[in-house]
């Protein structure tokens, strides 16, 4: 997948065009592409993204933006795999957030990108304050030349909610609580963490069971807990116990994310890591001494080993595969 930065730089005709967020890249956003990647390719063109970074939010009430699911490279990978053959970056800017809807369909998408359609989800907002939605566009599209597709909402039946709508706010919500394999419903693969391996106070080894910290970049971090999850690095993955939290036991204050990872021995200190979290295991809690905390870790490890290998022996039926085999 190719990507521009700016809109000056996107210059285009006749293409199948998207406009979105897409933090998360979810299964939501995921029909939204297959619709879009499905028109393309009656119509031999191409499937464009146009995103934003940062988050329009950011710029109107920083303080109500929302936390990041995705980092925008981490985002662009998921979009290419959702079917994008093009993704054009946008800066959030005063200027361009504060157009009209009017303004935004003739100077942004007409100008800009000349769609011979766009696909978008049933609430898609766009111009300043969200004047415009879908219905508008299609009067729009109607009278300047292109047509668009709404794609209902996709559902999943989650505990209690039975037919939840898929958001980043939905899964926000469910990280949040330490639902991480609902999340992992939603999004259609476990969340990942991404960042670089840092030196920590060197507890884990002491106990036994020596930790990768983690040094995230500015994602949300799910609540606090022990998880089952992979770590990934140089394309290998293996799996792992994560712990995210203030480490009670010894007073930490600082939520720390650090990974145990299983049947490995190596050197990861600077290294870039993903760290995909498949399911919770527990809460954190204060267990009053470093015997009775390494008798802990010790069943968490198990009990990690034990959902994994369940998670591969019965998969969900629309995300098998989901907790792949550890590379050799």
């Amino acid at each position: 997948m190719r990507v521009l930065h700016g809109l000056s730089s996107a210059k285009l005709a006749g293409v199948v065009l998207t406009i979105g967020n897409f933090d998360g890249v979810h299964r939501g956003h995921q029909a939204i592409l297959a619709a879009g990647r499905r028109r393309a390719d009656a119509a031999r063109s191409q499937l464009v993204a146009m995103t934003f970074d940062p988050h329009p939010l950011a710029v109107l009430t920083p303080a109500h933006v929302p936390p990041t699911l995705t980092p925008l490279d981490e985002k662009l990978h998921w979009l290419a795999d959702a079917g994008a053959d093009l993704a054009v970056v946008v800066a959030s800017t005063p200027e361009l957030l504060g157009m009209s809807a009017e303004e935004f369909v003739r100077e942004v998408i007409v100008e800009r990108f000349r769609p011979a359609a766009m696909v978008e989800g049933v609430s898609f907002g766009f111009g300043r304050k969200r004047q415009g939605d879908v219905y508008m566009l299609k009067v729009e599209g109607d009278r300047l030349g292109f047509e668009v597709q709404i794609v209902q909402p996709v559902r999943a039946a989650l505990g209690g909610h039975q037919d939840a709508v898929i958001s980043s706010s939905l899964i926000r919500q469910l990280l949040r609580s330490g639902s991480a394999e609902q999340a992992a419903v939603c999004l259609g693969r476990p969340y990942a963490l991404i960042g670089t391996v840092v030196h920590g106070e060197g507890r884990g080894h002491q106990l036994g069971f020596p930790t990768a910290n983690i040094q995230a970049t500015s994602q949300l971090i799910p609540a606090e807990g022990v998880y089952a999850g992979q770590i990934v690095v140089d394309r290998r993955r293996h799996d792992a116990a994560v712990s995210i939290g203030c480490n009670a036991t010894f007073d930490g204050e600082q939520v720390m994310i650090e990974a145990y990872v299983l049947d490995f021995t190596g050197d990861l200190y600077g290294r870039s890591v993903r760290l995909e979290l498949a399911d919770w295991i527990r809460g954190q809690r204060d267990f009053g001494s470093a015997d009775a905390l390494r008798e802990r870790i010790a069943a968490d490890v198990a009990d990690v080993r034990a959902t994994l290998a369940n998670h591969r022996a019965n998969p969900l039926s629309h995300l098998n595969g989901m907790i792949p085999d550890p590379d050799p």
